[in-house]
């Protein structure tokens, strides 16, 4: 096999690249509007506080030894600086340049992921940084493509989707009964526009989405090492089947990434028929590039053993990095999926003493179902962390979410970082005295409730989740002590 490709794989590095960078600078984006009020100096979950117990060993990050808003600010902007950079095609230009872009890109996002906490403990975090660092190796614009660094892409992609097959066939019951995704639509972590009408689509298509699941996460994976046109087509059927994800509902930027991971498995001059776009004359690439790409290679397949022997255990884990790097995990996703829909809903009062004329306002966040009247909206790619905390957090009590206790004090502050990340704020003149949370069981109406009601959900109460509690309450105060949150607000 030769280590250089022909022309035509120009084309899928360019792709290729280029949606990787648009990803990063939606992280990045996310980043500049989220990452403090989340875990700032006066955050939920304040970073100074975080990394007073950890070294730069434990979580390499910058943060370990600039710790503030304005560092977080620095670092989130010129993330977005240089995946615009990447995005433009500027930075591609010389093959140094191209490295070092994509290196301090890497270093920047590992320094957020390493220090995010629950924040950022999703697996698309770590693909993100795995494939940022792959990118490093790619080479300028005006070389040809090593073979080897389109096979470190596709191994990424692999361990993707057929770990994702593999936790579902080992996993619920309703993935091997072909019955998943009678409950998917409407109890995934966000729902989306077209989640209701998919949920209340013909039964055959719920059984025939699952079997396409199947075939597409444990059968396709391996047609990305065939030769081409095998390879092509395998991450064509990769883009059709994510992107039938990507319409159903609200998952971050993970299948949005992994469609860009997919155009790694297709050949050039396919890509060629979308993107008329010729090469400019290419080079071979320096022997010590050549070098390193192989000896990142060698380290790959090191790391891939751990990953494997996972994947082939029974006991099969997912989402889990073997490294503080985050390079060559081990992935998947809805190896289980929840039955009842059950949401956190919080609420405030401005009066100063409770009774039973007490009038209630609901905070609604950005996604997450609240209102049974909202239309659930298009979020995805974009990533709205604590909305998905929110959905986790109905899993099991407060008292295993120290954030949850942390944005309940914020709330009656009424600080307006965290006020930022909400949809609307009841309480615009002045914050409520009080505030509960309670959970409520959630599902679509009918198509006949909606045409007679034009209601998405309905909802029954269930039981309290967070007790009603003030700034004055003494037990209230306790809690936040005892977690050290209330040493860092100034």
């Amino acid at each position: 096999m030769s280590w250089l490709r022909a022309e035509n794989d120009w084309l899928t590095r360019l792709a290729l690249e280029r949606g990787l960078a648009l990803v990063y600078l939606i992280a990045f984006i996310n980043a500049v509007n989220q990452f403090k009020p989340l875990l700032g100096e006066r955050g939920l979950l304040p970073v100074p506080l975080y990394v007073r117990g950890v070294s730069f060993g434990e979580d390499p990050s910058l943060f370990i030894f600039f710790h503030t808003d304005r560092a977080f600010t620095i670092a989130a902007w010129a993330g977005v600086a240089i995946s615009c950079l990447l995005l433009a095609g500027i930075a591609q230009r010389y093959t140094l340049t191209q490295m070092l872009a994509w290196a301090v890109l890497w270093a920047l996002y590992l320094s957020f992921v390493n220090v995010g906490q629950t924040f950022y403990a999703f697996g698309w975090e770590s693909i993100l940084l795995e494939a940022g660092f792959y990118a490093i190796f790619l080479g300028s614009r005006n070389t040809y493509v090593q073979t080897i660094n389109l096979w470190m892409f596709r191994w990424l992609l692999f361990r993707v989707m057929f770990g994702a097959g593999l936790i579902k066939m080992r996993g619920d019951p309703c993935w091997r009964d072909l019955t998943c995704l009678d409950y998917h639509y409407e109890t995934q972590p966000m729902p989306n526009p077209l989640s209701w009408f998919f949920f209340w689509a013909p039964e055959w298509t719920h059984k025939g989405g699952v079997l396409f699941n199947h075939f597409s996460e444990l059968i396709v994976p391996f047609g990305y090492f065939f030769p081409q046109p095998v390879a092509s087509i395998a991450g064509l059927i990769t883009l059709l089947f994510q992107f039938s994800i990507f319409v159903t509902g609200n998952l971050s930027w993970l299948n949005f990434l992994a469609m860009i991971l997919a155009l790694s498995a297709i050949d050039g001059r396919w890509i060629a028929k979308l993107l008329p776009v010729h090469p400019p004359p290419l080079d071979t690439p320096a022997l010590a590039h050549r070098i390193l790409v192989i000896a990142v290679g060698v380290l790959v397949v090191y790391l891939s053993i751990q990953p494997v022997r996972n994947m082939i255990s029974p006991d099969q884990i997912m989402n889990t990095v073997y490294n503080r790097w985050h390079l060559v995990g081990t992935y998947g996703a809805f190896g289980s999926i929840t039955r009842p829909r059950y949401e956190v809903i919080v609420e405030g009062a401005a009066d100063r003493v409770i009774t039973q004329s007490t009038e209630w306002r609901e905070y609604e966040f950005k996604a997450k179902p609240g209102a049974t009247w909202r239309m659930p909206p298009q979020i995805a790619p974009y990533h709205l962390r604590i909305d998905w905390l929110m959905w986790f957090a109905a899993f099991s009590s407060y008292a295993q979410h120290p954030w949850f206790v942390n944005l309940m004090a914020k709330l009656l502050e009424g600080d307006r970082a965290v006020l930022s990340l909400l949809r609307t704020n009841p309480f615009p003149d002045a914050p409520p005295h009080f505030i509960r949370a309670r959970l409520f069981e959630y599902h679509f109406t009918t198509p006949e409730e909606r045409a007679r009601t034009h209601q998405w959900w309905k909802r029954e109460y269930v039981q309290p989740y967070f007790p009603v509690v003030s700034l004055d309450n003494a037990g209230f105060r306790g809690i936040l002590e005892q977690q050290g949150w209330l040493a860092s607000q100034p």
